[in-house]
């Protein structure tokens, strides 16, 4: 089965940047048409952060515009996120997913930390 992997987060000062990467883990994804990220902070409910289509249309979450920007290499299935500016609330889990012809996929997240 088919496992979306994100790079390492971690703890990065407020003010600090970040880029995660995703992309599946053995075989592509076939026909997949939509990236995304979510995030879960701590007694939150799951969050959808940013989404980039396969033409390139993006869309964010109201909190991050201007600060966080999508990005997706099709040819190698892998989708960033380039996070600037990172502040406290954004702390969380972050996960990516894929949606392909054969349903959505997702990654086990991965934690990113703003403090100082």
């Amino acid at each position: 089965q088919v496992q979306l992997v994100e790079s390492t987060g971690g703890l990065v000062q407020p003010g600090g940047s970040l880029t995660l990467s995703c992309a599946p883990s053995g075989e592509m994804i076939y026909g997949v048409h939509l990236m995304a990220w979510y995030r879960r902070s701590p007694g939150k409910e799951r969050e959808l952060v940013a989404t980039i289509t396969v033409g390139g249309t993006t869309n964010y979450t109201e909190s991050v515009k201007d600060r966080f920007t999508i990005s997706r290499d099709i040819r190698k299935q892998t989708v960033f996120l380039r996070m600037n500016n990172l502040k406290p609330e954004d702390t969380a889990v972050y996960y990516c997913t894929m949606s392909g012809a054969r349903g959505d996929y997702w990654g086990r997240g991965t934690q990113v930390t703003i403090s100082s």
